[in-house]
């Protein structure tokens, strides 16, 4: 077991630069072979200076949100020890790797457990992190969905090349949107009456206080219409459908990406939306979503390398010295035996 400690303690930060290799890696084949053309040039040229800087506020807003996602977690364990800086670096860099890595359930969770095991945390408060995490976002969609689609019930006409007849007709969508909305108030109901905790293979699971889902219903809204927004202020005026289609296209076109568990959902992201916004021009459109891509998604990877080979550096610099110490100790402690 000595020997499996020992080595753990560089495991991980190799790991951390495999993570490392593997991103320089996605960035490379993200950008092999790609060139503009002239439409597409264009077609970022149209796009004011002003819709340019919403695009990077929006994404701002969508970033703070996903850190306040693990710090709602965090609050849920009781918890608060942890810095918010830390929490925020480590929320940036689990987000930007595994929405560019794919399986982002699985990676996300990998990446959480290396960073807040190093703060004390166990695997099964991970855990239960990432379930937290993962059932914040869902409520954002199911809220935010369900007001998109009694707002504007024929959002899913959009997609009438995806889904079938029955789900694109708009009596269709209010009944979706009264039961995302109906979902949310159940589960709000059941943190006011204070369901009892649960225990699954030794673990306790306790359903979220009223303070936790209030805080949940903030941060998921304002995480998924930041993300959606960056498309919004990037597409053209013409056959624009409006913010509230936007979003709602965004969340299925989202959901499939991150379904496909396809690094980035490249391609399927695009497919999906594309085909949802017959009106507008078509280089407007995968400008707008090139820009979504850098913004949310490869900018962020390019920053979340450098944090990851700064933490991974320390940690095994951390590992280094405290071998040295130990081994130290050993011999101080046989000289004192050869001494007596």
């Amino acid at each position: 077991m000595d020997f499996v400690k020992r080595n753990l303690d560089y495991f991980w930060p190799a790991l951390g630069f495999v993570a490392v290799l593997v991103s320089f890696w996605l960035l490379f084949r993200e950008f092999r072979g790609q060139s503009l053309g002239p439409g597409l040039i264009a077609a970022f040229k149209a796009i004011p200076p002003h819709r340019y800087f919403l695009a990077f506020g929006a994404t701002v807003v969508a970033y703070v949100a996903l850190a306040y996602y693990d710090w709602i977690a965090l609050l849920h364990l009781d918890v608060r020890h942890i810095s918010w800086r830390f929490i925020a670096a480590c929320s940036f860099t689990t987000y930007a790797l595994s929405h560019n890595i794919g399986a982002s359930v699985f990676s996300g969770a990998m990446v959480r457990y290396r960073a807040y095991a190093t703060k004390g945390l166990s695997a099964a408060q991970v855990a239960v992190l990432v379930a937290i995490c993962s059932l914040t976002f869902v409520l954002g969609e199911l809220l935010v969905g369900g007001y998109a689609l009694m707002a504007r019930p024929n959002a899913l006409a959009q997609l009438d090349d995806f889904l079938p007849a029955f789900l694109t007709d708009p009596s269709t969508g209010r009944i979706l949107g009264v039961a995302c909305l109906g979902a949310v108030a159940v589960y709000v109901a059941g943190a006011l009456i204070k369901l009892p905790t649960l225990s699954f293979f030794g673990v306790q699971i306790s359903y979220p206080r009223p303070g936790i889902v209030l805080r949940q219903l903030i941060a998921a809204p304002a995480e998924i219409l930041g993300a959606a927004g960056i498309i919004f202020y990037a597409l053209p005026q013409t056959g624009n459908p409006g913010f509230l289609v936007v979003v709602a296209v965004f969340i299925i076109s989202f959901s499939a990406a991150l379904a496909s568990n396809a690094p980035g959902g490249l391609g399927v992201f695009e497919l999906v939306f594309l085909k949802s916004m017959p009106g507008a021009p078509h280089d407007g459109v995968l400008a707008a979503l090139l820009l979504f891509r850098l913004l949310y998604l490869l900018i962020p990877l390019g920053i979340a390398i450098f944090i990851v080979l700064g933490f991974e550096r320390r940690q095994l610099a951390e590992a280094i010295e405290h071998h040295h110490h130990k081994a130290g100790e050993k011999g101080d402690a046989r000289t004192s035996e050869k001494l007596k």
